[in-house]
């Protein structure tokens, strides 16, 4: 991957970071008063696991400036990027909507975020 493949990887980066921070701000003020306590824990639950995975997709980006041609960091980048949209978008909609159901969507998002950690612990051991 070259300069512009990591350069689009900090455009996701700049969008997931944003898009974190508003989801955040909206659910303090839009929906403190708007839906059940135990409904806004379960969106505040996934902002934190978005802007963490966020700051995570940062560091995987940078590492893809050092090691351009690694896959498990390709792979990691996506699956950050795969788990936000599935576990903490899962959460926003359930929380939202009140349909349970949404529930089952966010374990397959949190199994992403699992398996991209592991691709950057994968980088990590390939160059020692």
């Amino acid at each position: 991957m070259g300069k512009s493949g990591t350069n689009c990887w900090l455009v996701m980066t700049g969008i997931a970071g944003f898009t974190g921070v508003a989801m955040g701000a909206f659910g303090a003020h839009g929906l403190r008063n708007a839906i059940a306590p135990e409904m806004l824990a379960v969106y505040q639950t996934g902002v934190q696991y978005h802007f963490w995975h966020a700051l995570g997709l940062g560091l995987v980006t940078l590492l893809m400036r050092q090691a351009p041609q690694c896959r498990p960091l390709v792979w990691a980048a996506w699956l950050m990027l795969g788990g936000i949209v599935l576990f903490s978008g899962s959460l926003y909609l359930l929380a939202i909507s009140g349909i349970r159901w949404l529930g089952l969507i966010t374990p397959v998002g949190g199994m992403a975020f699992l398996a991209a950690w592991a691709c950057v612990a994968v980088h990590g051991w390939r160059r020692s």
